[in-house]
């Protein structure tokens, strides 16, 4: 996204070249690609990178790669960091951005890529350093491009990691007018000794807490965008089924849709770095495609389920606005939507109070989901 081509080059060639034939022939603008447009694109976004950058962050704009340093300060690092593990994920956003693209709004879709990267780090206790996104498009509009990574950066601000580069491929014969996708890169890192493995610590009893999700977050758009078309819904309609959600009360569908994916990062890594010596979560999990059922499980040893009240907590009302209107089975919408849960943490029984206080106390809403009894892995709704 922020690579700019060498205009001054190609201006340069030309100019020296007074023998060139004037007779007009094929462009890379001609053929669907505006490197004027791109350039204005990587001009409007430089801010927005610069908010997020810290003095970890090296070198000057428009290098060919970014440079961070593991720590600022080695002294430092060498005291939080014995034995350091580079943690890497990458992921994008699904079929939301055609959610963004039809309601015209584009500045929140990269803080929803931004999140489903940097919530799947945390389940390993690592602490995001650094991101980067990628766009492809069928063609550059510089202003759209800026709402994006202004969308972007604002996830990074929250995340507390720096977005470092990115890049933006202007493809008019692989996607359609007006479309884009955007998907992201995040690094982080965690002392080895702190590396959270659910399947290697959770055992019986240990206590099941789940923390509120802003709404859909970014998964089951495929189906969302079925249930609108099946039911003819509109999405510049304020509907009274999910007034009861203070979040969402008095919004448009479309609006309410497009809500940011929730980001973790700064709570659950602000918990980890409070206990230095013990080490009270066994195991976390992103809720993303899949549900609790799909996820939760994936932090549990192959002889442990987790046993989960559906009762413990009220499914939000856009949920079940959605399975009424797509007619959804009960089991579908779990298997597919986070359903207000949007993750969890797997807590040794005697640290589960201080631990769900902990994370209330930094504007979490917290829920005792259940616990962890002998099984064969699953997850169980009861």
């Amino acid at each position: 996204m922020f690579d700019r081509p060498n205009a001054a080059a190609l201006s340069h060639y030309d100019a020296g070249m007074p023998d060139a034939p004037t007779k007009p022939g094929l462009t890379y603008a001609a053929s669907g690609v505006d490197i004027d447009a791109g350039d204005r694109a990587v001009d409007l976004i430089q801010s927005h990178l610069r908010r997020t950058h810290g003095p970890r962050v090296l070198g000057k704009h428009g290098a060919f790669a970014g440079m961070f340093r593991l720590d600022y300060n080695e002294k430092l690092f060498q005291r939080n960091y014995k034995d350091p593990v580079l943690v890497a994920c990458t992921d994008g956003v699904g079929t939301k951005v055609k959610l963004a693209i039809q309601l015209g709004v584009h500045d929140t879709i990269g803080q929803d890529c931004v999140a489903m990267n940097v919530n799947d780090m945390i389940v390993q206790g690592a602490e995001p350093l650094l991101f980067l996104d990628y766009v492809g498009l069928h063609k550059v509009v510089p202003e759209q491009m800026e709402r994006v990574v202004k969308g972007v950066s604002d996830g990074c601000a929250i995340a507390g990691c720096a977005l470092l580069g990115g890049e933006t491929a202007e493809m008019p014969d692989v996607y359609a007018a007006g479309d884009y996708d955007l998907a992201g890169f995040a690094v982080g890192v965690v002392e080895l000794k702190k590396v959270i493995e659910g399947h290697e610590r959770v055992e019986p009893g240990d206590v099941i807490l789940g923390l509120a999700s802003s709404g859909v977050h970014s998964n089951g758009y495929s189906l969302v965008r079925a249930v609108v078309e099946h039911a003819k819904l509109k999405l510049d309609r304020v509907y009274d089924d999910y007034a009861d959600d203070p979040l969402h009360a008095g919004r448009a569908l479309g609006d309410v849709l497009l809500e940011p994916t929730r980001i973790y990062v700064k709570p659950i890594v602000s918990l980890l770095r409070g206990y230095k010596v013990k080490r009270p979560i066994s195991g976390m999990a992103h809720v993303t495609g899949g549900g609790l059922p799909g996820n939760l499980n994936r932090a549990l040893p192959p002889d442990i389920d987790a046993k989960v009240d559906r009762k413990s907590w009220d499914v939000p009302p856009l949920f079940r606005f959605l399975q009424r209107h797509g007619d959804i089975d009960e089991d579908e919408m779990f298997r597919v939507f986070n359903m207000g849960i949007g993750y969890t943490l797997i807590v040794r029984p005697h640290f589960a109070d201080a631990v769900a206080d902990k994370l209330r106390r930094a504007g979490q809403t917290v829920h005792v989901l259940g616990k962890a009894v002998r099984g064969k892995g699953r997850v169980r709704l009861v």
